[in-house]
This record gives structure tokens, C-alpha cells and sequence, in this order.
């Protein structure tokens, strides 16, 4: 009997390992149709897990019922599972190299968790090739098994979007691959089992794993095409959402906008694919050259709101400017990689106090990660405010709000243009 038989038979086990944005949803939904392990290295997520709540705050209790599924950090309980999916984070380091260490770490734990006919498929993204590159020898070694006679391994990459209710696990097409033919299609069944927009079997684990790349390096090079606009449209005084907006009139125009490029993915992926590039003796012009746009951006808008205090006659270094919103993208609670930092790290270089409120971070995190002290609330007047990020707070903020809150000849900068009705009457800024 093949190994997705078995699991449809309830006669075997499958396991998630990492129980992160990505492991939660995927442990929960395969939890639906087979016995699920959902293993994570962090106790404390485990025992809110335990209690049905999700540690990243993007599931309802809803989410925990009618599932069968036990967490657990004993690799040990692993051993129980035949079917392994790894889903852990795969960051970049302060230089912008991949930062594997979790991947090899959730390799040797399903290395030691492993026996003759399981199988193991990844999820975290990675440049082409490192699944079998790396994660294969690690398990190899930490199994004493031989690879692929006896144990099988594939690349499923995940694609699911933080704070997205619209396109969810479900209902978006999963690429799945195998080691071999036969890997590639036990894999493409069990994922089909929760999958209801379809499963596309790529022909190998590199062709997975190059295809998770270049979808948020083609997102990452627009973005930062907009961005360059901006910066182009800025020194010409106009507003590079108006121009959009004409633009945007047009059939095929593709509808991008500027903004703060941060999180686990945009702001992350390309430099792993620049950094397998640079290791075959190519460098990626292109990918290297939008980074470096989108990298720049929080120091622009710091420097552009400087400028603009200093001509507005203020003390700069008795200015206080409040900075809304500090999560990496709109309505969720995720600040990894978040560049709303860099921009308060900027600010604090000039020596401006900085009040940093959101709805959705977590302040602990927030200083735990960047060492930045959130605001309970919002309090006093400010000589600048930035609406850092378009959380569906603050999109309905009224006139009312910036006359209590921003000083009669204070600047908005706006960085997500949200306010635009507003700039005949406050010092508008935006990109």
C-alpha cells in the first residue's frame, strides 16, 4: 500500500515541523483528513496552541475544531509520523545572505525522526537547489539512511499571504514536486487531499523551488519600479499617486504602487536567488539594482521629512513626530524584517524622538526584535506624524484626528498616499 494510502487510511501519521504562519494553517488543514503531529522547538507557541490559539494571531479558535492534531516539541513524538513537512522561516542575515540555520536545524529533527519509506517535503523558500544541496545530507547523517533508497524527499512551495482572507491555503494552487516520479506523485495526492484549486506538478524540486523565488522577485523589481518613479516624480513635484491613477486608465497597465518592501518574503527571496546567482559566477543586475531601490526607502522618506521640518523653521531635535503603524505590511501582527524600523532607526539618527503606536503589533516583540518602545495610545500633538502602514484603522481617520494631533504647520507624510484629500490642508507628503 503507497504512503498516501495509508495516511487516507488513517493507518499512518503525517508531522508539520514549524508551526509558524505558513506550519499552522498546513498542520490544521491536513488535520482534517489524517492524524497530524504539529511540532515546534518554542514551548511556549506549543501550549497556546494546546489551548487553540494561534501564537501569530492570524486563525480563530475555529480553526483548532474538529481536527486531529497533537502538539508537541519532543522530536521523540515525531518518530510516530511516516509523512514529514517542514515549514520553518528562512530569513537573510544583517549582510543579506540566506540565514539557514533554521532549515538545517528542522533538517536534523526530521533527521532523527525519520525511518526507512517515510518522506519529507519542504516548504520554507529557498534559491534552487538547496533542498537536495543541503537539507538532504543533513538528514542523511542525522539518520543513518541512505537517500533516495530509503527515504523519499519533495518541494511544495508555500504561498500562503499574511492577513489575505481571500486567497487561502485552499484555494490556491499548490506547486508540488518529488525526487522521482513516484515521490512527485504520492506528494501530489496527499496535498490534493486539501487543496480544492488544484495541485501543479512541477518536474523537479529545483523547478519548485526557482518557481517560489521569481514570484516575489518579479513583485520585489515591480515595486521598486514604482519606487524609482516616485523618486523621480518627487524632484518634479508631483504626486506619483495621480499619475498612477491616469496611468492605471490604460487596460495592461499593471497596478503596483510604492511603498516600504520588508517581511519574510518580498523583502527577503531575491536575495537568495542573487546569492546562488553570484555563486555560479552571474551577477543579477536587475534583482540587485530593484534591492537596492527598495532598500533605500526608508532612509528617503526620514531624510525627505528632515528636510522638510528644517523648512518649515522647526528645531529638529525638539520635534516630535509620531510614526503609525510598525508591522510589516497592512493588518497583520507580523514585524519581521519590517523597514517601518529603519525609518524610525533614521529618525533617531537625528536625534527626533519617535512615538510608535499599531493596532496589531505586539510591544514586547517589537522591542524584543528592534529595541523600539511602542506607545499605548497617543497622546499630545506632534510637528510630523507618518502613516507608516495602511492598517484598516486608520483608513477611516478623520479631519478631526490630525487637527488634535498634528501641529498647525505640521507635515503627513503619507506613505501609502491614504490621505490625499488632505493635502491642500496640511503639509502633505508623500512618496
Amino acid at each position: 500500500m503507497s504512503i498516501s494510502a495509508k495516511l487516507f487510511s488513517k493507518e499512518q501519521k503525517l508531522s508539520v515541523i514549524g508551526l509558524g504562519y505558513v506550519g499552522l494553517p498546513i498542520a490544521l488543514e491536513f488535520a482534517r483528513k489524517f492524524p497530524v503531529i504539529g511540532f515546534d522547538i518554542n514551548e511556549k507557541r506549543v501550549n497556546l496552541m494546546k489551548k487553540g490559539i494561534d501564537p501569530s494571531k492570524e486563525l480563530t479558535a475555529e480553526a483548532f475544531e474538529n481536527v486531529d492534531i497533537s502538539f508537541t516539541s519532543s522530536i521523540e513524538d515525531l518518530k510516530a509520523a511516516t509523512f514529514h513537512v517542514v515549514a520553518v522561516p528562512t530569513p537573510i542575515d544583517r549582510n543579506n545572505l540566506p540565514d539557514l540555520r533554521a532549515l538545517k536545524s528542522a533538517s536534523r529533527t526530521a533527521g532523527k525522526a525519520l525511518k526507512k519509506g517515510d518522506y519529507v517535503v519542504f516548504e520554507s523558500t529557498v534559491f534552487p537547489g538547496a533542498t537536495e544541496e543541503i537539507c538532504i545530507p543533513i538528514m542523511e547523517e542525522e539518520s543513518g539512511l541512505n537517500f533516495p533508497a530509503d527515504f523519499k524527499v519533495g518541494y511544495s512551495p508555500e504561498r500562503i499571504n499574511p492577513g489575505d482572507q481571500v486567497h487561502t491555503l485552499t484555494n490556491v494552487v499548490k506547486v508540488t514536486s518529488g525526487c522521482d516520479a513516484e515521490a512527485g506523485e504520492e506528494i501530489a495526492k496527499v496535498y490534493e487531499s486539501i487543496i480544492t484549486a488544484g495541485i501543479h506538478r512541477a518536474p523537479s524540486i529545483k523547478v519548485a523551488e526557482a518557481a517560489k523565488i521569481i514570484e516575489n522577485t518579479q513583485r520585489d523589481l515591480n515595486i521598486a519600479l514604482m519606487n524609482e518613479l516616485s523618486l523621480i516624480f518627487h524632484k518634479m513635484g508631483i504626486n506619483t499617486y495621480d499619475v498612477l491613477k491616469a496611468a492605471g486608465t490604460k487596460w495592461n497597465f499593471l497596478n503596483f504602487f510604492p511603498g516600504l518592501v520588508g517581511g519574510h518574503c518580498i523583502g527577503v527571496d531575491p536575495y537568495y536567488l542573487t546569492f546562488k546567482a553570484n555563486e555560479l559566477g552571474h551577477f543579477a543586475q536587475v534583482i540587485t539594482a530593484g534591492r537596492s531601490v527598495n532598500d533605500g526607502m526608508s532612509k528617503f522618506i526620514a531624510t525627505e521629512l528632515v528636510k522638510g521640518l528644517i523648512k518649515a523653521g522647526k528645531n529638529v531635535i525638539k520635534c516630535r513626530v509620531l510614526v503609525m503603524g510598525v508591522t510589516f505590511k497592512e493588518d497583520v501582527s507580523d514585524i519581521r524584517n519590517s523597514k517601518v524600523a529603519d525609518v524610525i532607526g533614521e529618525l533617531n539618527a537625528y536625534g527626533i524622538p519617535v512615538d510608535v503606536v499599531d493596532p496589531y503589533a505586539d510591544a514586547e516583540e517589537v522591542m524584543e526584535e528592534y529595541g523600539i518602545r511602542m506607545s499605548s495610545k497617543i497622546e499630545g500633538c506632534y510637528q510630523a506624524i507618518i502613516m507608516a502602514v495602511s492598517h484598516k484603522d486608520y483608513i477611516a481617520l478623520d479631519d478631526a484626528f490630525f487637527n488634535t494631533h498634528l501641529e498647525n504647520g505640521g507635515i503627513l507624510f503619507d506613505v501609502k498616499g491614504l490621505y490625499r484629500r488632505l493635502s491642500d490642508k496640511v503639509s502633505y507628503m508623500s512618496l
